[in-house]
């Protein structure tokens, strides 16, 4: 990842990806509302914020998977 897109990130994002980095080795798939219950941000924030992490150059691959309860995101490392 490029120091000029880290840069470009609000502080939810930069949370959420750091969130992702330190769990996908361990899982595959993560839902909005657990991400926010784990940052203290709401489900609707966690997806707004995601959808940058999606469209940037970062070291995951971010997908979106579902909608059951709360959406869910594939994401590979």
């Amino acid at each position: 990842m490029s120091t000029a897109m880290a840069a470009d990130l609000t502080s939810k994002q930069q949370r959420i990806l750091q969130y992702l980095r330190d769990n996908a080795g361990t899982k595959t798939y993560f839902k909005s509302r657990l991400i926010g219950q784990e940052l203290g941000m709401t489900a609707k924030e966690v997806g707004s914020n995601i959808t940058a992490l999606q469209d940037g150059n970062f070291d995951v691959e971010i997908e979106k998977w579902g909608y059951s309860s709360s959406t869910t995101w594939k994401v590979n490392v």
